[in-house]
């Protein structure tokens, strides 16, 4: 089955940034990809995504701070998250084909 492990989160201050990789396993990388997020009380939400030919789109409030990519031959996709808020805060889920779930990690924005 396929497997799908986030790392890179962490805590930082408004303004700042963080890298965060999602490396799959368990298939060959054909799939659309993506990025959701679930802030505490607040329904999970659609961050960007990436299809296998390199299209991507992002949710309005992080255009122009966020860069979703892919590095097919090595089964990775990376989210730049620049110029972080703390309505960033939240815990991020890396996605395949709408079907698969990476466990979530955790990015924390203090002001």
């Amino acid at each position: 089955q396929v497997q799908l492990v986030e790392s890179g989160g962490g805590s930082v201050q408004a303004g700042g940034s963080l890298r965060l990789s999602c490396a799959a396993s368990g298939t060959r990388f054909l799939y659309t990809m993506a990025w959701y997020r679930q802030a505490p009380g607040k329904q999970r939400e659609l961050v960007a995504t990436i299809t296998t030919g390199g299209n991507t789109n992002y949710a309005d409030s992080v255009k122009g701070r966020f860069t979703i990519s892919r590095v097919n031959v090595n089964n990775t996709v990376h989210l730049e998250m620049n110029s972080l808020k703390p309505d960033d805060t939240a815990i991020y889920y890396c996605n395949a084909a709408n079907t698969f779930w990476g466990q979530g990690t955790q990015v924390t924005v203090s002001a």
